[in-house]
């Protein structure tokens, strides 16, 4: 099979379009720093699920 210009998909070609102001923080809104425990707990759920076999999806 033979490669040719038409064949090219020329949207690849393009950036990305900006990200929508609507996924950014405005003002003094910031995010709580998490607590240890929360930090601890997502460590272990972390830990599991790197242990545990991957599920297909159906």
């Amino acid at each position: 099979m033979s490669h040719t210009d038409r064949d090219v998909d020329h949207t690849l070609a393009y950036p990305e379009p900006p990200a929508s102001p609507l996924w950014h923080r405005h003002g003094a809104a910031k995010a709580r720093p998490l607590t240890d425990a929360q930090r601890k707990r997502n460590r272990e759920v972390l830990d599991i699920a790197q242990r545990k076999p991957r599920s297909r999806a159906a």
